[in-house]
């Protein structure tokens, strides 16, 4: 959001795909890309798309019952860049 409209978006859709997932991304102004599950736990999942050109991975981690760490990872400038993003559950105004 930029003075109240709407600058750019991402959809992102995660379905099955035969015995693994696939993780869709749909940002604004950009083709679709997709990713597949390359590993999977109770707890993580990581997903791969090689021919991509950033990110080629994109990872989530449960970390316990209220925390999530998200991450992007691939070459960028001839090295490996990794951008993680940290969630935690959050109290909402007015629930009880």
């Amino acid at each position: 959001m930029r003075g109240g409209s709407l600058t750019e978006y991402e959809l992102m859709v995660i379905r099955e795909q035969g015995d693994q997932l696939a993780y869709e991304a749909h940002p604004s102004g950009q083709p679709s890309a997709v990713f597949l599950s390359s590993s999977m736990s109770d707890s993580s999942v990581i997903f791969e798309n090689l021919q991509h050109d950033f990110p080629q991975r994109i990872g989530y981690q449960r970390n316990g019952p209220n925390a999530l760490l998200a991450w992007i990872e691939g070459p960028q400038r001839g090295q490996v860049r990794r951008i993680q993003f940290s969630y935690g559950r959050a109290i909402c105004a007015g629930t009880p």
